[in-house]
């Protein structure tokens, strides 16, 4: 699929507002939502990064806002590394709603990698080398062809 890793989510009442269409800020925590799948998807978590001391601190975020999205629509948050550099990392978004295949909003963050002292630092070579892998097969899945029926 071309590098996209895809979360699905339901748009809360919550996340609406007086007009009863997704209030911007959401689209951030949306994208943090698709960026942490997408490490998940290669075998890693925000969690790990921090236990090996190098922390994807967002350095800069950017969104356009192209068609309104409302409660209770499922949308698909879109996201690929769009940049990998030694000490940053720039992800793009795409949020979809695929009942009618709209674009709903298209963004991008740039992280820069620090240690817990916010000093920036180069990423570890083994995470560079999960971000560049294609998405780790689900352990949960039935292998192919081994379905029950």
């Amino acid at each position: 699929m071309d590098g996209w890793h895809e979360t699905e989510i339901r748009v809360r009442y919550a996340e609406t507002d007086k007009m009863g269409i997704v209030h911007h800020s959401n689209y951030l925590i949306w994208f943090e939502a698709g960026r942490s799948d997408f490490c998940r998807a290669r075998g890693f978590s925000y969690n790990e990064m921090e236990k090996d001391n190098a922390l994807m601190v967002v350095a800069e975020t950017y969104c356009r806002y192209k068609s309104p999205a409302h409660y209770d629509e499922v949308l698909i948050i879109r996201t690929k590394l769009g940049e990998m550099r030694s000490r940053s990392l720039r992800f793009l978004y795409e949020v979809i709603r695929p009942s009618d295949e709209t674009i709903i909003a298209e963004g991008e963050t740039l992280h820069l990698v620090t240690d817990e002292n916010k000093k920036v630092r180069i990423l570890p070579e083994s995470y560079k080398t999960m971000l560049m892998t294609d998405e780790q097969p689900d352990t949960n899945a039935f292998p192919a062809n081994e379905a029950p029926h």
